[in-house]
């Protein structure tokens, strides 16, 4: 027993072969078609932006531009793949995140960095560290006060 595969049925593609009794001498799929005269169109939008002008010369050139790009462009479009996959997917691939190969920030700078006018202590521990918290205490009290204090009539900046 022979299983026969649905193979055949994709193969045929459709074909439009040219008007009745005057067929073109090559085979093109209706998509490619499609494809041609979109081409077409931007090519020539493309040619009169640039600033060629519209005669027989720059117009023949954009058609062998068309073929060239329409043969490119249908190569990657088969029953498999058809033309509104490829188009998504090409979408698809534009809009995707990209990662930032940038960094951000500028130049490295010392504007947040804290500075203290003296140099760090390490803590005395036992008797000592109290005596010397409630020394600091009573230093930071007095300076509170001196600031409270009037001076002609003038506060002190805090």
């Amino acid at each position: 027993m022979r299983v026969r595969t649905d193979d055949e049925v994709y193969r045929v593609d459709a074909v439009w072969l040219g008007p009745p009794k005057a067929t073109f001498p090559w085979r093109a799929r209706y998509v490619a078609w499609g494809v041609g005269i979109v081409v077409f169109l931007l090519v020539t939008a493309v040619q009169r932006q640039v600033g060629f002008g519209f005669d027989f010369i720059n117009t023949g050139w954009g058609f062998v531009i068309t073929v060239a790009l329409t043969r490119f462009l249908c190569s990657r479009i088969s029953h498999e793949r058809p033309l509104s996959s490829v188009v998504t997917m090409w979408v698809r691939e534009l809009t995707a995140p990209r990662e930032k190969t940038s960094g951000t920030g500028g130049a490295a700078s010392a504007s947040r960095i804290r500075v203290s006018p003296e140099r760090p202590r390490r803590r005395p521990r036992g008797r000592a560290a109290k005596r010397a918290a409630r020394a600091a205490r009573s230093q930071h009290r007095r300076q509170a006060d001196r600031r409270k204090k009037e001076v002609r009539g003038v506060r002190t900046p805090a």
